[in-house]
């Protein structure tokens, strides 16, 4: 038996290297090495239920820890599992590596049981996919680190042969560095746009977690008086209690009538590290390029049109604020009172006050869980509602998939991010619908000993889907279901469960949820429809 190590164990190595703990996945025959590199180098893998919410509970440790995200998938339909939370890391740019076994090359040429091109499967929604090879070990997980990682980050696919996981391996000396934060080389215009500006704001996306940037955002907006819309994945880049604060943007038209108008009153638009994969179409050229002066800093060249802009600077977030900072003067900024007009607008449009309803469970929730609680939040209709309403104090707070959109994300990424963060508190916001799609994991909830809590939004209704249908005047079609007990689910996989219908009950749920040993499903009810002019 060779010394050398195997291939699996360097790959194992170097994902460790770049801070991976943890890997999540369902195993094969295919995939055993693999697990058991893993396992070696010090990541810890969980068995999930299914590819799909595996990977994204490996997205919800990422969001916590910030190292990539793992998810190991065998052959044939394991790897197909995965492909929804593939491509909803594409598009969310999450850097998830994805490990996922194969038959060798010499065996698929005469044998086709579960024999598959993952490569190809794979190719249009992952940055970069590879097949491991034993001399190239170490370069190839080299590649895939720093693929998924540099510039706007995303997955990035290894498919890994039974044999040539157990082959002695080739590492590389070293890792490759880094390349420096860009700064750009001239700021002269973008210095004096800034001083000139009467009327700055700063649209704030995902591309400023990944530089670090969060500080620097909030020393310029202050420095600066410019007022701050971030998007959902950044929320919380500035406290959504501050002055400059203007909440989050992205699917809601009454929020859009509030903050669009603001920035086409704009002088000058910043637009820092913002990716418009996030917004609705409402956001389709949002400004004026000709009339207003619009200063975009970002990861990735802007291939979307979504929005143009006079300067556009590929540079770090962070580093180009402060640059640009150094010399400006500064001048009075906005009408006096027009920042808080649309903050009192926003709150007006988004109320605390109904006695019950989704609005009412948010306000509740939110009231009872202490500061630091991290959440995440499901597609559809209660989403567009709770990411206006719930305010994040710290970047990260409230986790979604908001370019892909995809449902069955919230219950695996609260999972996540407990396994990540133990000792924080961590709520999942679900329609019934979505929970449904995932209930099953529930029991990786009880086998990992958490204390998690899942709230359903219970009004047996695709809600967001039947807004749309009856807005059409169309009859009413595939979007209503029957009502099921969730509490009665909870306690089946081990865990609480309480049915709520009232502010005071769901109050004591949460408290009671907080002090438990073990997770927490409560189902609140609420009415059809129920949506209706809030979103």
């Amino acid at each position: 038996m060779s010394d050398l190590p195997r291939a699996a164990d360097i790959l194992a190595r170097r994902l460790f290297a770049a801070g991976c703990r943890h890997a999540f996945g369902m195993p094969g025959g295919e995939v055993l090495t693999l697990i058991d590199a893993l396992e070696r180098a010090g990541i810890a893998f969980t068995l999930g239920k299914h590819e799909n919410a595996a990977g994204f509970m490996a997205e919800g440790v990422h969001h916590v820890d910030g190292a990539p995200a793992i998810l190991v998938a065998t052959v044939g339909p394991g790897a197909m599992n995965g492909v929804n939370v593939v491509a909803n890391a594409q598009q969310d740019r999450v850097p998830l590596i994805v490990l996922s076994g194969c038959i060798d090359a010499d065996e698929a040429a005469t044998y086709t049981h579960q024999v598959l091109d993952h490569r190809a499967v794979f190719a249009p929604i992952t940055k970069a996919t590879f097949t491991l090879t034993a001399g190239a070990a170490g370069v190839i997980a080299d590649k895939a680190l720093g693929i998924a990682t540099e510039g706007r980050a995303g997955p990035v696919h290894i498919d890994v042969p039974i044999s040539v996981a157990d082959a002695p391996g080739t590492d590389m000396p070293g890792r490759r560095v880094a390349a420096a934060p860009v700064i750009p080389a001239d700021l002269q215009k973008a210095r004096r746009w800034l001083s000139e500006a009467h009327r700055p704001i700063m649209i704030v996306g995902l591309d400023v977690l990944n530089d670090g940037a969060a500080e620097d955002v909030r020393k310029f907006a202050s420095a600066h008086s410019v007022p701050v819309i971030t998007t959902y994945k950044a929320k919380g880049v500035i406290p959504e209690d501050h002055p400059l604060s203007l909440g989050a943007a992205g699917l809601s038209p009454k929020a859009d009538k509030v903050l669009l108008p603001l920035v086409a009153e704009a002088d000058l638009v910043l637009c820092v590290g913002y990716d418009p994969i996030e917004m609705r179409s409402g956001w389709r050229d949002p400004w004026n390029p000709v009339e207003q002066r619009v200063i975009d800093i970002h990861a990735a060249p802007n291939h979307h049109y979504m929005h143009q802009a006079a300067l556009s600077f590929l540079a770090d977030t962070g580093a180009t604020l402060r640059a640009m900072g150094e010399d400006g003067v500064v001048r009075a900024k906005w009408a006096q009172g027009r920042v808080k007009a649309a903050q009192d607008a926003l709150a007006e449009a988004f109320p605390t006050d109904e006695d019950w309803g989704p609005a009412a469970v948010i306000d509740t929730c939110r009231a009872a869980l202490p500061e630091g609680t991290i959440a995440t939040v499901d597609s559809g209709a209660h989403r567009i509602l709770l990411s206006q309403m719930w305010r994040c104090e710290a970047p990260r707070g409230l986790l979604q998939s908001t370019g892909f959109c995809t449902m069955g994300c919230a219950v695996p990424l609260a999972m996540g991010a407990k396994v990540a963060a133990p000792d924080r508190p961590v709520v999942s916001f679900s329609g019934d619908a979505g929970f449904l799609m995932v209930a099953g994991e529930l029991s990786t909830a009880a086998e990992l000993g958490q204390n998690t809590i899942f709230v359903v939004f219970v009004d047996r209704s695709l809600a967001l889907i039947e807004l749309k249908q009856r807005g059409r005047q169309m009859k009413n079609r595939g979007v209503d279901f029957a009502g099921h007990d969730f509490a009665a689910i909870g306690r089946a996989f081990g865990g609480q469960g309480v049915n709520v219908d009232n502010r005071a009950d769901l109050t004591a749920a949460i408290e009671a949820a907080l002090q438990a040993d073990t997770f927490t499903v409560i189902g609140a009810l609420i009415d059809r429809q129920s949506y209706d002019g809030r979103i």
